[in-house]
């Protein structure tokens, strides 16, 4: 049955994603989690399917232009398959590559953009830091310019991809009585002197995505590494990067959300007690209905946020909205689809929920806590109120 909500075009791009996760994600998802290894095979496949440079130009390796649309629907099927490819995927190509695309200058995009959209090499951003992940105003990596080379020394923390990205766009303070304005953004390239990564963190959930601390010890970067060659900007294009990432992490949280609620509907349909099966009780009824509703709900407002985007819209509210919704919306899905299953959504023998219960746990700690986009939220709805007298857009 065609989704409504999209047009003949993204149907059929959601149909192609969907039918390369069913057929080569999904099924590997429970062994990836066991193995928490990079899953170098999904990424050669989405590569093939031209994912990891959607958006970007034929001429640097990329599949061509795509709207903030056609990322959500793409990022909601892979999540579907498996939370840790596409948090991975998606850190490499919102985040990492879409930095260098958006803010690199041309010699930049010709080295570094052309591996990173053919999915030759993988991509990384570095922003947070041992002493604030939410205040990234505050962080504390330093990099000092002498004789054409800046030397970066600090550390980051919970970055995805770290271990294995051939570029790493890093964040560093050059003046730090300048607060945000003295913050530049840099693009450390594997192998560089005084570069080092930690062992991959052993996480809660989503195993195979890699997330590792990064190191600096007076990191050598040539002057052309500077993005875009210009100093003093490396927040604001950190803060453009995280307000289209949120779009997405969004749709990353309806694709888990989407498969749990299939799972517990087909699981609430067979599974007999009392001589019915389980999905005739009418409270078991209420909790599908719920997460249906949820689902929607996130769904409607997330394709609707990327539209008004791909318009040219201000969307600083709405991503927080969506960040904010849709991931919060996936952790009451899961807990939804646990007491379903009972003892069984508990047992990782059993079923594919526990799996989800954990891996979608983090999304409400990604890219800015839900606390911290409810503070955003509440900010920027008084800001339009006393501009305009109202809350309405």
């Amino acid at each position: 049955m065609p989704d409504l909500i999209l047009t003949e075009e993204e149907q059929m791009l959601q149909t192609t994603v969907r039918d390369f996760v069913d057929r080569e994600i999904a099924p590997k998802a429970k062994g990836a989690d066991e193995k928490a290894e990079f899953q170098w095979e999904n990424w050669r496949g989405l590569a093939d399917l031209g994912l990891t440079g959607l958006g970007i130009d034929t001429k640097y390796g990329g599949s061509g232009p795509a709207g903030y649309r056609q990322v959500a629907i793409a990022a909601e099927e892979v999540a579907r398959g498996d939370a840790s490819t596409s948090v991975s995927w998606l850190a490499h190509l919102a985040l990492g590559t879409a930095c260098v695309n958006r803010f690199g200058n041309d010699e930049q995009k010709e080295r570094l953009l052309t591996p990173l959209a053919s999915g030759e090499a993988v991509a990384a951003f570095a922003l947070t830091e041992p002493s604030g992940g939410s205040d990234a105003a505050a962080l504390q990596t330093t990099a000092a310019e002498k004789d054409g080379t800046y030397f970066l020394n600090g550390s980051k923390m919970f970055i995805t991809n770290a271990s294995v990205a051939s570029t790493l766009v890093v964040f560093a303070t050059e003046d730090r009585s300048k607060g945000y304005k003295g913050i530049s953004a840099f693009l450390v390239e594997r192998g560089t002197s005084g570069l080092d990564t930690g062992k991959p963190y052993k996480m809660m959930g989503q195993a195979g995505s890699l997330v590792s601390e990064v190191y600096f010890n007076d990191c050598r970067v040539p002057a052309e590494n500077l993005m875009g060659g210009k100093e003093g900007v490396g927040f604001r294009t950190a803060m453009k990067a995280l307000n289209r990432q949120r779009i997405h992490l969004a749709a990353l949280s309806t694709g888990p959300a989407m498969r749990m609620l299939d799972e517990a509907v087909e699981y609430a349909m067979t599974r007999k007690q009392f001589g019915q099966p389980i999905g005739e009780f009418q409270l078991v009824q209420a909790m599908i209905a719920d997460s249906q509703t949820d689902i929607s709900a996130a769904r409607a407002l997330i394709l609707e946020t990327a539209r008004d985007r791909d318009l040219g819209k201000d969307i600083v509210l709405n991503a927080s909205i969506c960040k904010y919704f849709a991931t919060e919306m996936c952790g009451r899905v899961a807990d939804r689809a646990v007491q379903i299953f009972g003892g069984s959504g508990y047992v990782a023998d059993y079923s594919n929920i526990e799996r989800f219960y954990r891996d979608v746990r983090l999304f409400r700690l990604y890219e800015g806590t839900s606390q911290i986009h409810q503070l955003n939220i509440a900010k920027h709805t008084k800001r339009r109120f006393s501009e305009t007298g109202t809350i309405r857009p």
